[in-house]
């Protein structure tokens, strides 16, 4: 929100500079982000009338001028101006006059001087000369009522500053200058003169029928016809002033009058050209197929989402965003229908976002502007149209105004002990009614109670916070002091079973990988590649086209990262991140930190890519596989043992990927992208991943005491031949098994498979499978027939299950 000091300083004029000002307003809570002046400093320039103009003698490009500057001499200047002429008024810096730096840097000071022969006493000023503005076609021309000789800084109002501040979602109010002022006022108890609406007598009973169809998109529409109007009339040079300093561009008198009333009072309207209409107007919800060109020039497609209105024909605008081209005021428009409504927030927000532009109408309608005031508004533009734009033919209709669904307030309760403890300061109930008595609230009161009702142009008093914050800002930020808590806190121990998602991170970095953070709304593709995901969930608005639905893996983002350091000479890549994933889940409810029907939980996701290691000279370079990955996934999770199961996902290579199991329960899975995915993601070689439940991973045995053994321990080699068909783990679950039911099987430490052998000697179906088992009593010392028993029990039990032969 832009605007100028000193149109806020007509409605509110408080005793105070301009930086004690600023200061107020941000600590009100409408930050001041930057105050500008609207000229540069310079001196000695005046406003002067042109009397004589003739052709230089030494120069064809150059005139010499006699100018009035109103000291009673008139002065002779040398101008290359193409528009000078005489009659005219316009800017002269007089000797001695310094005007802003040049390319230079440095202040350029008038004085009197020889150009081509003739003596020039002075300079004769463009606006972009004066840093007034970018472009520059000749000298700035002056009305003509422009007093000779007055200080062109006090004539143009330029010892003036451009406020902008940035505003809360919640403070739509405060989005004209009137809400400033109100603010402004409330802060300071200085009174606020609000802008004068001038009631312009009807003369003409005129009224274009208007339908309401969608009442909880429109909850009031007033409107009036204007009949006879010049639109070709020049915009008053302080409506300019203004609309310039707010960050609008003067476009014509109707527009640049609908913009400022706008910035002045919070209200957006539309000029509609009446000629252009066909029939009534209908205010519904839009059909799907329909569409309209927009002022903007932009075709748009509308669906039964979007609020419209419309003719008996076709689309003429849509509602509380744009109005449509085809009924666009002109400078031929003779004839208008001016029209202010009441669009309910809800009905109007992300509907502009959608057609990828923003306007400042649907910035303050989609936050609530003021239900109550839409005829006072429309009196307010009429009066200003008809003494711009006003002809001896120019006859007003009467205001139709239909309201038909306006919000209704319920009292808000504000407790003044609550108040006291969550401001931390000793509040009285008479200090809290002049607070609310000041910022225009009305309530009743009881004893330490007060009962507030929020006015029409209020959207954001709902609950008692709200008004607690408003008894803040006007009690003074500055003015609570700052104490230490006095509340209790108490040391809450952590678990000591549970590792901390800042933890895990410690420890993936520990093994080499770097975290990323990445957008939970992801490409559709990625979800379809990496996830086989034909029931995603899918952005109502998307911040972008490619990112429309919500991940339910971190895969595709880690694909994204990694083709991100490719495509930047990185070679070695690894990367992790511990995100949200979102699941549909009908039997999820809503809760503290949960939405129905979606499930939530945090994954965690690493990929590596290239070469296994740095380059270095003691290793032989060669590129990262899965069992390194593996190896780094089962650091992660020790001491918890892992059991890997050979598995199919659309993401991994069908004979490279496992799921990942922990207790006998799934949490992930691990393996190399699939070979269809490096063509497609333009990827040299497979980089290898996994993704498993972040809460799986939080979860970590208590330490505990174990006795250590005195006693020497014992190797045993277990050679089993077995159909090629059974996996490693299928004869470690049959050894566990058996040790578990085993009385010897105490002694068992550790069982790890160290060779496997196909070829010569074995059957073409057949491999060879060697077991390593570490043995160890903690009572005595072991002896040969308890082992020998012990693994004789070993090798019957795969025979058993997997039907496997010793290996001789």
């Amino acid at each position: 929100m832009q605007f100028s000091e000193k149109w806020l300083r007509t409605m509110v004029n408080p005793a105070m500079t301009s930086d004690e000002l600023s200061h107020l307003l941000t600590m009100s809570g409408l930050e001041v982000e930057e105050v500008e002046a609207v000229a540069p400093p310079f001196s000695n320039v005046v406003v002067a009338q042109v009397l004589e103009v003739t052709r230089h003698p030494n120069a064809d490009r150059l005139n010499v001028c006699t100018v009035d500057v109103g000291t009673g001499t008139m002065l002779n200047i040398v101008c290359g101006a193409p528009n000078v002429r005489a009659g005219m008024k316009a800017i002269c810096a007089m000797a001695g006059a310094v005007l802003p730096p040049g390319a230079d840097g440095k202040p350029f000071e008038i004085k009197v001087g020889m150009l081509r022969g003739v003596e020039s006493q002075g300079m004769m000023c463009s606006a972009k000369e004066l840093k007034l503005s970018e472009e520059s076609s000749g000298l700035m021309e002056l009305p003509a009522d422009a007093p000779v000789g007055q200080n062109i800084r006090d004539y143009l109002a330029l010892n003036d500053l451009k406020f902008t501040i940035k505003l809360t979602p919640n403070k739509a109010d405060c989005l004209s200058v009137l809400g400033v002022a109100r603010e402004v006022s409330a802060l300071t108890g200085t009174p606020l003169v609000q802008p004068a609406a001038r009631i312009v007598p009807v003369n003409s009973d005129e009224v274009l029928p208007v339908k309401i169809s969608a009442p909880e998109l429109c909850g009031r529409f007033s409107g009036r016809v204007i009949r006879g109007l010049n639109a070709r009339a020049q915009t008053p040079g302080w409506m300019v002033q203004r609309l310039e300093r707010s960050g609008q561009r003067s476009v014509s008198a109707l527009v640049d009058i609908s913009n400022y009333v706008m910035l002045e009072l919070g209200r957006p309207s539309h000029v509609f050209d009446l000629d252009k209409i066909h029939g009534g107007l209908d205010v519904r919800w839009g059909i799907k197929g329909e569409s309209l060109k927009l002022l903007n020039g932009n075709t748009v497609a509308v669906d039964d989402w979007v609020g419209v209105i419309a003719d008996d024909q076709q689309i003429e605008s849509l509602a509380g965003i744009m109005g449509g081209d085809a009924t666009a005021v002109t400078l031929d428009t003779a004839n208008i229908y001016l029209e202010a409504a009441f669009w309910w927030p809800n009905a109007i927000q992300g509907r502009a976002r959608r057609f990828n532009f923003s306007t400042d109408a649907a910035h303050r309608f989609e936050r609530g502007v003021d239900f109550a005031t839409t005829v006072e508004h429309i009196e307010r533009i009429t009066a200003l149209i008809v003494e711009v734009c006003g002809t001896g033919a120019t006859v007003v209709g009467p205001v139709d105004d239909q309201a038909v669904n306006l919000p209704q307030r319920s009292p808000v309760v504000l407790r003044t002990a609550r108040a006291q403890k969550v401001i931390g300061v000793p509040l009285t109930d008479a200090l809290i009614a002049d607070i609310f008595t000041r910022l225009g609230l009305a309530f009743t009161q009881e004893d330490g109670k007060f009962a507030v009702t929020a006015p029409s142009y209020r959207f954001d008093i709902e609950i008692e916070e709200d008004l607690i914050e408003e008894v803040a800002r006007v009690y003074g930020f500055e003015n609570i002091p700052a104490l230490p808590p006095v509340a209790p806190s108490a040391m809450i121990v952590t678990p000591e079973h549970i590792r901390s998602l800042f933890a895990l991170r410690h420890r993936m970095a520990d093994l080499g990988y770097q975290e990323v953070v990445n957008m939970s709304f992801v490409e559709s593709s990625w979800e379809t590649d990496f996830s086989g995901n034909t029931d995603q969930i899918k952005l109502q608005n998307p911040i972008a086209s490619q990112m429309s639905v919500m991940r339910s893996s971190l895969i595709g983002s880690l694909v994204a990262n990694v083709r991100y350091n490719l495509n930047r000479k990185a070679g070695r890549v690894r990367v992790f991140e511990i995100g949200a994933i979102f699941l549909r889940n009908p039997y999820a409810v809503d809760g503290a930190l949960s939405i129905a029907g979606f499930d939530q939980p945090k994954r965690l996701a690493a990929m590596a890519y290239g070469p296994a290691q740095d380059e270095q000279w003691g290793v032989p370079s060669r590129p990262v596989d899965y069992f390194d990955v593996k190896a780094d996934l089962e650091a992660m999770f020790a001491p918890l043992p892992l059991r890997f199961v050979k598995t199919e996902h659309p993401a991994l290579h069908p004979g490279r990927s496992a799921v990942v199991e922990q207790g006998g329960k799934a949490v992930g899975f691990i393996g190399e992208l699939h070979p269809r995915w490096l063509q497609k993601y333009e990827l040299a070689q497979a980089p290898v991943l996994f993704e498993v439940d972040a809460a799986a991973l939080q979860q970590r045995p208590v330490p505990r005491y174990d006795e250590i053994s005195k006693f020497p321990g014992a190797t045993r080699d277990l050679a089993l031949v077995v159909p090629s068909a059974v996996a490693a783990q299928d004869l470690l679950d049959a050894f566990i098994a058996e040790k578990s039911v085993n009385p010897a099987g105490n002694i068992v430490q550790a069982i790890v498979l160290f060779d496997e052998y196909r070829g010569k000697g074995l059957q073409a179906d057949e491999k060879s499978l060697a077991f390593r088992f570490s043995l160890q009593d903690t009572q005595s010392t072991l002896q040969d027939d308890v082992v020998d028993a012990l693994m004789a029990a070993m090798a019957d039990a795969a025979k058993q299950k997997h039907n496997a032969t010793m290996r001789t």
